[in-house]
């Protein structure tokens, strides 16, 4: 039984296909092997854990003797985003996909919106975050309004210039927009993108997005009700919007998730659960195409996570997964429906190829495990 489990989401590193990635138009993703295939892939400590080992896999040179346990996840709930993957790895499964947008949001909610918020609506169409704030960044500055725009995930994303309305009030407008966001229009995050500078636009670090709150308990609650710390890194706090959490950080990138999650470790007055995400995958790269960025991300968690390794206590258990895919070298820059996958290593570990395991709740499921709760 472990004192400590370390989960972090490499947000978005996907591992092949899912069988049904044709009926969300991504036949053919593969995220890792679109990095590798850069020839710029440099993960040595993933890969004895057993990174290349995982079923499904031709490329990168599997190891004779993996270090950790590993398997690749099926995704059983409907869609393929964040909240989605996230919820489904701490218990929930979900039978229907959260709602999209592809042709804006309705009439009826952007006017309901504005009533409440006092301050027009530009854009209300599927865009990208920073192409978004370079078309109506200029429109924004001279009229205040706010700039509205979703994507192919579920999500309602409100970009405004820091000087033109400032964080907190911008958080309050996407409390405003959580509100109206309900029943039929219950979309999985509504996200504040505040950016700031003059043409060219720079999206800031002070992102912060506001979810659901999850429909039932989670292993988040179990944890937290058996007297253990839940402590969340990253954006994990608010895709739970807080529950089950006892305590949380959040992060300004990758870089700075990592050291974060190395100083919560350091300390000596816990037991429990910590809980990672690591955006920068996703937002930084997978969503912008960027191949070369992603695959240097990955030598770079790669390398830090070698170092967390030796620094672990005999009593901890670190795993590795993801939330789902987002294959940077697609025509898309959307999520891409793949296998994630799972290693898991610990002085307690036994080396093991759990080969396809359908659910990402099977990660829940071993960190009760490791735990010694039911």
């Amino acid at each position: 039984m472990a004192e400590r489990v370390f989960v972090i989401v490499l947000d978005s590193v996907g591992i092949g296909e899912a069988p049904d990635a044709g009926d969300y138009g991504d036949t053919g993703s593969n995220t890792v092997k679109a990095c590798y295939d850069t020839g710029k892939l440099s993960v040595p400590n993933m890969r004895r854990l057993g990174l290349f080992n995982i079923d499904g896999n031709s490329y990168g040179g599997s190891v004779d003797a993996p270090e950790g346990a590993f398997a690749r996840l099926r995704e059983l709930s409907k869609g393929k985003d964040t909240t989605t993957g996230h919820w489904e790895m701490m218990g929930i499964i979900s039978e229907k996909p959260f709602p999209t947008y592809p042709e804006g949001f309705p009439p009826e909610i952007i006017h309901e919106f504005e009533e409440k918020t006092g301050r027009r609506v530009i854009c209300n169409k599927p865009y990208s975050g920073t192409a978004v704030i370079a078309d109506y960044g200029e429109e924004h500055m001279k009229t205040g309004a706010l700039i509205v725009y979703t994507s192919a995930d579920s999500v309602f994303q409100i970009a405004a210039h820091e000087d033109i309305v400032p964080v907190e009030e911008l958080y309050r407008y996407c409390e405003i927009a959580r509100e109206i966001l309900c029943g039929e229009h219950a979309v999985g995050r509504v996200i504040a993108r505040p950016f700031t500078g003059s043409h060219p636009f720079t999206r800031t670090t002070r992102r912060h997005d506001f979810s659901l709150t999850p429909t039932k308990k989670t292993v988040l609650d179990r944890v937290n009700e058996a007297g253990l710390t839940c402590f969340g890194v990253g954006k994990i706090n608010d895709i739970f919007a807080g529950a089950g959490l006892n305590g949380f950080v959040r992060t300004e990138g990758n870089t700075d998730g990592m050291r974060k999650t190395a100083e919560f470790a350091a300390k000596n007055d816990w037991k429990g659960l910590c809980f990672v995400n690591l955006v920068d995958f996703d937002m930084l790269y997978g969503h912008r195409n960027d191949v070369a960025g992603y695959t240097a991300g990955l030598n770079e968690f790669d390398e830090w996570v070698g170092g967390f390794m030796k620094s672990m206590r005999p009593d901890d258990v670190l795993m590795i997964t993801a939330d789902h895919g987002c294959d940077p070298t697609t025509p898309s820059t959307d999520h891409s429906r793949e296998y994630v996958p799972l290693l898991i290593y610990g002085n307690s570990i036994e080396p093991t190829n759990y080969g396809t395991m359908d659910g990402f709740d099977n990660v829940g499921k071993f960190v009760l495990k490791y735990l010694g709760l039911e």
